[in-house]
């Protein structure tokens, strides 16, 4: 959940005891700069420390936020993942560790690794360096043993009490009311019987809330009886019908509380079904939440069928072995190690391997069809949330199946550079086409994924040599959707480069080459171009303006406002006297295609003919709305924007830049909210309101920082941001437009978009 500024997980069950523990950890977070909680898996570390994150964040200006570590599989992932929890998405060629030490420098922030202890020297290794270059950090990590990082205040967790205290007995009561309302310890003896098993589960809570859930097929006295009879006796190796997993793992190496918690867990797969406890094992490799189509897709097979799963599925969450959230899924990482031994048993890793990696390779089929059709953020919003298990996927077919790994990072890559996960889109991009021989399309993807990193990055030599690279091989391929992707590649890296005509020139003429679809209305029988939309008289400057009232949002909303409020030409709202060619009835344009008009646009803007940019873009706009598509729109929108504030229409600037914004926040897309308060902030200045202006700038500021840049755009841009600042500093005067502006600068980001996007003017 969004605490009031920052990110901690909700809280999903009740909290029971831990006051002493709590008021320690009060105090080590106000006395020192690093504290780790350690202890056994299972002893309750992740609930006391998100527990006591929460009453905490409150004390930090700059939020709390956490870092789940439990499904990092590599090294290499420990660093994107602390980057994206602390709401950094760099766009720059620096080293990721350099960028975020200097985005944590200025700030004061708890920030929480849960899960650390199979990273303990990589996650040492950066605290070092955190804590080093940001004064203002305090740092919370759990983990099985201490770091043993320089200053690193380590603060062991016991089980809960069993004799003297009732915490252990009312986490057994609350959990068995959880899983059935109408039970509990009324029965004569069930108390006694309760307390007897939390002393043999030596009050550890996973122990203790699994026993809880496998009440369902005792009674309580029945359970503790079981209980007892599997803690005393003794594991014989010659034993069939002992648990497999206790025969795993040497008795003399583990503490008695971890074989008391590996045991409970070896009891709770006993209870299980046979085809619960093969599913428990495949879903081992599954690094993310999950839903019930997910699980079916990676766990089905041999006995399991798509039915046996969803049955399977539901008793594993009646065991409390997996979580459920809504139709979310999840396993804890202490119960998943457990499957994993399970299924390293069965012989079945790399069975499981291929099946994961082929699940996700059809997401990334599915999600690359579907970016310009009505589902384009839900898929965003897939891929950003599977980003782990697209990477462990990629990982394994890099290593088993070259070809699937090489269609899979062209088709993911996208994706990764609009989410801000550059290195690892150019990384797995660079590795594909490194791993052996590709042909086509797919040869085409991975340079053009490349280029499109490199050209975010700021890099616009690699860029431009990509574009060249991609344009050829498209032509020889006779690929129009590569020449298309080449287009805009090679175009947007002239528009940052100040070549805006030679970027028109080429998009126009791959405009009209590849231009193969059926009649639409278009010049001599063509589908309409830019250009025909640009030479279309029908339109005029303002058509599109509101009619009413700005829209007001006191938070970022998921909703953009109407035609009638925003004058962007909602679904079925055209300009007075307008009419596109083809109807509503033409065909929808591929990603690419759109992609390529956009570059038309930016180009007429940079080039000053403004009203046909203008015209342009609101036809773009509505191309873009027919298949529900939302990243090209929202730069739509934003040219729009600048075309209507160029024009002295700054009310009418304002209207579409907050559209962009709405569409650029639904996406998370950072870089394009960056862009959007700039000339949103540029649009209110125009209109003299100063202080509102220098606000809006200075959160504007605040996201430059989080993609890595202090500023970026097309190099008609910057005179613009000049004419901003000059127009609010003189209507306000600079010391309080200092002020507003840092006051905008230290707002959390997402307080600071909900400002912006309310459009209430204060002269």
């Amino acid at each position: 959940m969004m605490t009031k500024v920052g990110f901690l997980p909700e809280e999903t069950s009740s909290f029971v005891g831990r006051r002493a523990e709590l008021a320690r950890l009060e105090t080590a977070l106000a006395e020192r700069r690093m504290t780790t909680l350690i202890g056994p898996g299972g002893v309750g570390k992740t609930r006391l420390a998100l527990r006591a994150a929460r009453a905490a964040a409150d004390r930090y200006p700059d939020g709390a936020w956490w870092a789940d570590l439990s499904p990092l599989y590599d090294d290499a992932l420990l660093l994107p993942t602390v980057s994206d929890a602390v709401g950094l998405a760099d766009h720059t060629l620096r080293m990721p560790v350099e960028a975020l030490c200097e985005w944590l420098s200025d700030k004061r922030l708890l920030l929480v690794l849960d899960s650390a202890e199979h990273l303990r020297a990589p996650c040492s290794h950066l605290l070092a360096e955190l804590l080093t270059t940001s004064p203002g950090l305090t740092v919370l990590v759990t983990s099985r043993r201490p770091l043993g990082t320089r200053g690193e205040h380590a603060v062991r967790i016991q089980p809960l009490p069993v004799d003297g205290a009732p915490d252990a007995l009312q986490l057994f009561e609350d959990r068995l009311r959880a899983s059935d309302p109408h039970a509990g310890l009324e029965a004569p003896g069930d108390r006694a019987a309760a307390a007897d098993i939390c002393r043999r589960l030596e009050g550890i809570p996973l122990a203790i809330e699994l026993a809880a859930a496998g009440i369902g097929r005792h009674t309580v006295a029945q359970l503790a009886t079981r209980i007892g009879t599997r803690f005393d006796a003794p594991v014989d190796a010659e034993d069939l019908t002992a648990s497999r997993l206790d025969l795993l793992a040497d008795d003399s190496l583990w503490p008695r509380r971890h074989r008391t918690l590996r045991t409970t867990i070896g009891w709770s797969h006993e209870l299980c079904t046979p085809l619960e406890r093969l599913l428990w094992a495949r879903l081992t490799l599954l690094r993310t939440d999950f839903d019930a189509e997910t699980a079916r897709e990676v766990c089905t097979g041999g006995p399991l069928t798509p039915r046996e799963v969803d049955r399977a599925l539901q008793g594993l969450v009646a065991q409390s072995v997996v979580q459920r959230d809504g139709t979310r899924y999840r396993m804890l990482d202490t119960l998943r190690e457990y499957g994993r031994m399970w299924l390293a048993e069965l012989g079945e890793e790399r069975a499981a391997a291929d099946r994961h990696a082929r699940s996700f390779l059809g997401l990334a089929r599915r999600a690359h069809e579907g970016w310009t059709g009505p589902d384009q953020i839900t898929w965003y919003h897939t891929i950003a949330d599977t980003h782990l298990d697209l990477c462990a996927a990629l990982d394994h077919l890099l290593a088993h199946d070259v070809a699937a790994a090489q269609e899979m990072a062209g088709r993911v890559g996208f994706f990764w550079a609009c989410c801000g996960h550059l290195s690892e889109a150019r990384g797995y991009a660079q590795r594909a086409l490194e791993s052996g021989p590709v042909e086509g399309p797919h040869r085409t993807r991975l340079q053009w994924v490349l280029g499109v990193a490199a050209l975010l990055q700021g890099d616009f030599a690699t860029a431009e040599k990509y574009g060249a690279l991609c344009t050829a091989i498209a032509l020889y391929d006779h690929d129009d959707e590569g020449m298309l992707g080449a287009t805009y590649l090679s175009g947007l890296t002239q528009l940052m480069n100040g070549e805006p005509a030679a970027a028109l020139e080429a998009a126009e003429r791959v405009l009209r080459m590849t231009e193969t679809a059926p009649p639409d209305g278009g010049p001599d029988g063509r589908r309409a171009t830019a250009t025909d939309c640009a030479t279309d008289t029908t339109y005029e400057p303002g058509a599109c303006e509101p009619t009413a009232s700005e829209p007001t949002a006191s938070e970022p909303t998921a909703s953009e406002p109407t035609a009638s409020e925003s004058g962007t030409c909602e679904p079925g709202a055209r300009e007075p006297g307008a009419s596109e060619p083809g109807g509503d009835s033409a065909p929808l344009e591929s990603a690419h295609r759109l992609r390529c008009r956009l570059i038309t646009v930016f180009a007429l803007t940079a080039l000053g003919r403004l009203t046909e940019s203008g015209r342009a873009a609101a036809a773009l706009r509505r191309a873009c709305e027919r298949g529900g598509e939302y990243w090209t729109r929202s730069y739509a929108d934003y040219q729009l924007a600048l075309i209507a504030l160029l024009q002295g229409r700054p009310e009418a600037s304002a209207v579409h830049a907050r559209a962009m914004l709405a569409g650029k926040h639904r996406l998370r897309d950072s870089f394009g909210i960056a862009l959007g308060l700039d000339i949103l902030a540029a649009a209110i200045a125009a209109q003299g309101a100063g202080a509102q202006a220098a606000r809006v700038y200075g959160t504007g500021h605040a996201y430059w920082r989080m993609v890595g840049h202090p500023q970026r755009g097309t190099p008609e841009l910057g005179p613009v941001r000049e004419t901003c600042e000059l127009q609010a500093r003189a209507a306000v005067g600079d010391e309080a437009y200092q002020r507003a502006f840092e006051r905008g600068q230290a707002d959390n980001a997402e307080v600071g978009l909900a400002a912006a996007l309310h459009s209430d003017l204060q002269l």
